[in-house]
């Protein structure tokens, strides 16, 4: 029986307009008036991920920033994992040299240091996934979604590095380059103490090595009484290869990348169809009758 249901956001719970379907919508409810308990898992901000839920009917707790954030469903803290300032700017050294556009999460807000090369960044990513998207469109969409996520623009991050009252969480770095990406990745794992992974084709992300989805859904689960053999997590990318090896009921969806799918029990329906509510049906239909 199912008692605890994790989900990633984009590529899973959100469809191509970065909007959780109505569909989507009522079957997480459905689920959470069976008692089933609901949370998403993603590496946006706790700021990002409650704009776009906030625009639902979800009130759920969340595990943020791949991992490094556990927050209850009104949003407090209950566990954070960050990197120390060195291992920081270790990271943001190597992003340089490879002038690589990245964003920093930390505990006082997402940073960046230009505007346009974060709007450029965004719209490619966007473009590659819907390419008859007319341009100007998606620029302005991409600005609103852009300044909603109140993002600070600054000169360099070495200052935010050093302030004792920030946490730095996670970088979250952009290019259209995969074999850029492929080698800065290796670069970066030889960095002691981080995790490197990526939530889609043209970015990668760096967190702490304790900061992934699979530690904080246990360290979740764990709190609550949950056993992870009752647990389903459905993703779509790397950054959710670590929740779905540990939970009994791992399911993939049909957008998913090959050794996503590989790793998972179960397939379901691609995210621009709705495929976390198809999962989350098969799941009550299947439960026992009371």
């Amino acid at each position: 029986m199912i008692k605890c249901i994790a989900t990633d956001m984009d590529g899973t719970l959100l469809n191509a307009n970065q909007e959780v379907s109505k569909t989507n919508q009522e079957a997480v409810k459905l689920a959470q008036a069976k008692g089933i308990d609901f949370l998403v898992a993603t590496g946006r901000s706790y700021h990002d991920m409650r704009y776009v839920l906030d625009k639902t009917n979800i009130v759920c707790p969340a595990i943020c920033l791949n991992g490094a954030e556990i927050r209850d469903e009104n949003g407090k803290i209950e566990h954070g994992v960050g990197l120390g300032e060195q291992t920081a700017k270790t990271v943001a050294s190597v992003l340089h040299r490879a002038d690589v556009y990245f964003e920093l999460y930390t505990s006082e807000g997402t940073y960046a240091t230009s505007f346009e090369k974060g709007i450029q960044a965004i719209m490619d990513i966007y473009r590659t996934a819907n390419p008859s998207i007319e341009v100007s469109a998606l620029r302005e969409r991409v600005e609103k979604r852009f300044e909603k996520r109140a993002i600070r623009i600054v000169d360099s991050y070495n200052g935010i590095f050093a302030a004792e009252d920030t946490v730095t969480y996670k970088f979250f770095g952009f290019s259209k380059d995969e074999s850029l990406l492929a080698d800065l990745s290796k670069r970066l794992e030889r960095i002691k103490g981080i995790t490197v992974t990526a939530s889609g084709r043209h970015n990668i992300e760096i967190t702490h090595r304790d900061a992934q989805k699979g530690a904080a859904l246990k360290r979740y689960a764990e709190k609550r009484g949950i056993s992870l053999e009752e647990t389903m997590a459905l993703g779509d990318n790397y950054n959710d290869l670590s929740m779905l090896r540990m939970v009994g009921h791992s399911v993939a969806m049909g957008n998913a990348e090959q050794e996503v799918k590989a790793a998972c029990r179960y397939v379901t329906g691609l995210n621009t169809a709705d495929g976390v509510a198809e999962a989350i049906y098969k799941v009550i239909k299947e439960m026992p009758i009371s």
